[in-house]
């Protein structure tokens, strides 16, 4: 199932990109005074509102001070803005710089536009939201546009009765004419895990003179991939390699790479993914990024590297996404050195700071038991004033209990509480909180584990759980529990079955 997700993400990423580029935007401006000076350097409206990249910072104020201050809005601007909100996933903002055009009447919305909307207030309030915008749409501005940014709504929050009557629907107007629509189709049967389907779709397509494009192909090719029938993807690959309204794309060959290595393939894999890098077009960081994970799950370091070399000469600049798939890849080859070496470089990148990028090492070091090495790149980066996250120390906490040393495990937790975080930020899983508070009660002292208790309930609300790990450590310990029942009790959790059992334990080791 987890390859499953990953390969419909890949399916859902490669759509997205489909629709945000319906067609080419137009150009129009609305002409204003404008005061910049020619010895200024000049400041775009994109420059104004791309930084702003927290969701709960507006978009509105910065584009209507813009216009107060006699500035030009560039039409084709305002729609590019929203094609690259829109391909960084800040869906929020795009919708409301989308509206805020709309509403300032800086152009007459044509379909494609209200499209554009409709698929931005899916993604933002959902299918409901969206059919009440469709139907207030004019006549004239329900095309093969709109209905399929509706059907999109419905595939993607996997409506599908909704979908297939809607999709009906279109076909009864005449408004199935490209592969877009029958590719949602598929889309639905992949997310509904009726993958048997997908080729059925592929079939009605062809027969009905609607000829596939590549994501037809590969989605088709995914599903007999899913079910590792590989003579059947292989059979519809050679099929669409003989097509000839079809350029190969690197997207298809990672595709095949990834069921091969599925199936255990390896060599086919390998085969694969050079026919893959042979497509990919200089500065497609994302091909570098697939290129370099599906050579780490092969084990192949050297292409790791080399690919890593090539994309660096071949991209201007290196996003955060880029620096995650490598860090992530080297660190699946247990190449940690290597790995740290990348986050230094990611240190000087200039990127802005994402603590994603070395938790992957963090976790790495603490999946292999390597408590001290994630707790010295946690401290490094608390050194260098760079945000850490509650949860990261409480793992590392946990594993230097494991360990038996209980000194750092408290002084991790120490840590821990001196971070400036609210209680809603931190999402460290019960259970965990359960092992840390078994493993504490057993093995530190008293004063420590009541310091470091009173503490740990400013940020997280016990549960009858974790009261009983926590006495069960106390009695582990040769310590008294009673003073753990008492505070379970004014926390208004009274005795249960459980806890008497435990309480029975304490009994037998008097």
């Amino acid at each position: 199932m987890l390859a499953m997700a990953g390969r419909l993400r890949k399916l859902q990423d490669v759509k997205l990109k489909t629709l945000t580029e319906i067609r080419p935007f137009t150009t129009a401006t609305i002409a204003r005074s404008e005061s910049n000076t020619s010895s200024k350097k000049k400041v775009s409206l994109y420059s104004k509102i791309s930084p702003l990249g927290n969701p709960s910072l507006a978009m509105t104020p910065e584009l209507d001070d813009w216009i107060e201050k006699g500035k030009k809005v560039r039409l084709s601007e305002v729609k590019q803005i929203i094609h690259d909100l829109r391909r960084r996933r800040r869906f929020h903002h795009a919708l409301e710089v989308s509206e805020w055009m709309n509403k300032k009447g800086i152009c007459e919305f044509t379909p494609t536009d209200h499209a554009v909307q409709l698929d931005l207030i899916g993604k933002v309030h959902g299918f409901l939201e969206a059919e009440k915008y469709f139907n207030n749409l004019t006549e004239q501005d329900k095309t093969d546009k709109t209905y399929g940014a509706l059907l999109h709504c419905y595939v993607r929050q996997r409506e599908t009765e909704k979908s297939l009557s809607h999709f009906q629907n279109m076909k009864e107007k005449g408004l199935v004419s490209s592969p877009v629509t029958y590719n949602d189709i598929m889309c639905l049967y992949v997310r509904l895990n009726e993958t048997d389907k997908v080729h059925d779709v592929l079939n009605e397509m062809k027969k009905n003179g609607v000829l596939p494009d590549n994501l037809s192909y590969r989605m088709c090719i995914n599903a007999y991939g899913d079910k590792v029938d590989i003579e059947g993807m292989e059979k519809i690959l050679k099929e669409m390699e003989k097509d000839s309204n079809i350029v190969m794309d690197w997207n298809t060959y990672t595709v095949v790479a990834n069921c091969y290595i599925t199936g255990t393939l390896l060599d086919k894999a390998n085969n694969a993914l050079k026919k893959a890098e042979k497509q990919v077009v200089e500065k497609d960081g994302l091909a570098y990024n697939h290129l370099i994970s599906l050579h780490a799950r092969l084990g192949n370091k050297d292409d790791v590297i080399r690919l890593w070399a090539l994309q660096k000469s071949a991209c201007k600049r290196r996003i955060n996404r880029d620096y995650i798939t490598m860090v992530k890849s080297l660190v699946k080859l247990d190449e940690f050195e290597e790995a740290e070496k990348i986050l230094t470089e990611w240190n000087s990148s200039g990127n802005v700071y994402d603590f994603r990028v070395p938790s992957i090492v963090i976790d790495g070091y603490l999946k292999k038991g390597s408590c001290d090495e994630a707790k010295d790149l946690l401290d490094k980066l608390s050194r260098d004033q760079k945000a850490t996250t509650p949860d990261s120390w409480g793992l590392v906490a946990l594993e230097f209990l494991k360990k038996g040393d209980v000194g750092m495990s408290v002084k991790c937790m120490e840590t821990l509480f001196s971070l400036q975080f609210k209680k809603e930020d931190w999402k460290l899983d019960s259970k965990v909180v359960e092992k840390l508070l078994d493993g504490v009660g057993e093995k530190a002292g008293v004063p420590d584990v009541e310091s470091l208790v009173q503490k740990l309930k400013k940020f997280v609300k016990f549960d009858r759980g974790m009261y009983h790990s926590l006495m069960r450590g106390y009695i582990n310990g040769g310590k008294e529990a009673g003073k753990v029942l008492e505070d379970m009790k004014a926390d208004g959790i009274e005795e249960d079955d459980e806890t008497k059992k435990i309480l029975v334990l304490q009994q037998n080791k008097v």
